[in-house]
């Protein structure tokens, strides 16, 4: 049992609330998955910049240290944002790619766990309101959100394998459910080029609609190209740089609740999730349907 939450801006106006409408509606999800928790953030993104988030599950950072030597190896300006064990590094397009080698090879101890032009990540073990206020998501603004709250089941309490996962540029996915298929799935993705941190069944998900995207698909033909293709029970809501999307199985058992205003589009596991939103009372309510691809998003 896990929970998941998102927030869609369709208003502009309430971006710089976004971390405060998110916030509320996270520690809402705590009895559904107290062990770890996550969220990712579309900020306002910089011109000419990709963003590059990483983690420090154990030992010291050393982050400043971190930015200094790859920006002398680079012979490019590097710009840092701390919050807690993570930190957001911003760098030009055209070293990102160095910048990603350089990483791996130089500050093998911290995890990459999201890149894009708008795409912040923050994940850690603890409790969900504890995970929100470590890295101060309360003051974050942006256009939209996704957050989850997780019990593990079948996979260990890591701060690697708590949710979002981010596979693709800009992309993200969080997920209530068990996948029954997800290791004969990683071993055809593994077998197309992808590598996988963890065991959780959930990357292997997120890493499938890459792979989709990859081939041509856009994010509404990946996702209904997973109904065919993943097996088990599943509820999940994805990312992008302009959207936002939901997907249930054939069966959905796992429970969904969505609400729609001229401001707005939320997600929550339960309503109580919703229940603070402005304007609430007024929104349209309903059940997202089985096996039923949603998504918006904003012109760019």
């Amino acid at each position: 049992m896990c929970g998941i939450v998102g927030l869609f801006l369709k208003d502009r106006a309430l971006s710089p609330q976004l971390g405060e409408l998110l916030a509320p509606m996270l520690a809402s999800m705590s009895e559904r998955g107290p062990d770890s928790a996550g969220f990712a953030v579309y900020g306002d993104g910089s011109a000419g910049l990709t963003k590059i988030t990483l983690q420090c599950a154990h030992g010291e950072p050393a982050f400043e240290l971190v930015a200094e030597g790859l920006a002398a190896a680079l012979h490019a300006p590097v710009d840092q944002t701390i919050r807690g064990n993570h930190c957001v590094l911003a760098v030009s397009p055209a070293v990102l790619d160095a910048a990603l080698e350089w990483l791996a090879r130089s500050a093998a101890h911290l995890h990459v766990t999201g890149v894009g032009r708008r795409i912040e990540i923050y994940k850690d073990v603890g409790l969900p309101t504890e995970v929100a206020d470590r890295f101060s998501l309360s003051s974050m603004r942006g256009t939209h959100a996704i957050g989850h709250t997780r019990m593990a089941t079948e996979s260990a309490v890591t701060t690697s394998g708590a949710h979002p996962f981010s596979t693709g540029m800009d992309q993200c996915l969080v997920h209530n459910g068990s996948l029954s298929n997800h290791n004969s799935l990683r071993r055809v993705l593994a077998h197309d080029g992808f590598s996988f941190d963890t065991e959780n069944d959930s990357e292997v998900a997120a890493t499938y609609l890459t792979w989709r995207m990859r081939q041509g698909l856009d994010l509404g033909g990946a996702l209904e190209a997973a109904l065919e293709d993943l097996d088990g029970f599943y509820t999940f809501v994805v990312g992008t740089e302009s959207g936002f999307g939901v997907l249930r199985d054939p069966i959905a058992c796992k429970p969904a609740v969505m609400a729609e205003t001229d401001e707005y589009v939320a997600f929550g596991s339960e309503y109580r999730a919703l229940v603070d939103l402005p304007n609430i009372s007024a929104a349209r309510v309903w059940e997202p349907e089985p096996a039923k691809a949603y998504f918006w998003k904003h012109a760019r």
